[in-house]
């Protein structure tokens, strides 16, 4: 699955590194398409950063700054949808994609902390 997941957020920013390319580069797309840059390839960055975290808390450090970044994105995305400088139609499989990516990432949070409180839980009943 990592190595899915690694493939699956370099594609999302190459998506997004696409979409930008035909964002207008004049008025409201001349910002707001910078800010959809930037975050949309971070997402792929911080789950490399999190494949080599140092332990549980950084991991789900790092995890946590992707999901910051898909939210972003998922933000950015919606202001030039319904701002009409893009077809909603083009950035409905992109709001997916966010969305898929999001739910990935929370469940790995998920399991991180709950296994962590598990392993907390069995120390103190051991000590």
């Amino acid at each position: 699955m990592r190595q899915d997941l690694r493939q699956r957020t370099k594609e999302f920013a190459l998506r997004i590194i696409k979409l930008y390319v035909a964002i207008p580069q004049k008025g409201v797309g001349f910002v707001l398409g910078p800010q959809l840059l930037k975050a949309g390839t971070s997402v792929g960055a911080h789950y490399r950063e999190a494949c080599r975290a140092k332990s549980n808390a950084d991991f789900i450090s790092k995890i946590e700054g992707a999901l910051q970044e898909l939210d972003e994105t998922a933000y950015w995305l919606e202001l030039l949808s319904d701002g009409g400088v893009m077809s909603s139609r083009r950035l409905v499989p992109l709001q997916t994609e966010a969305e898929e990516l999001t739910k990935i990432l929370v469940t790995m949070v998920k399991k991180v902390k709950d296994r962590r409180t598990s392993n907390v839980r069995a120390y103190l009943r051991t000590n």
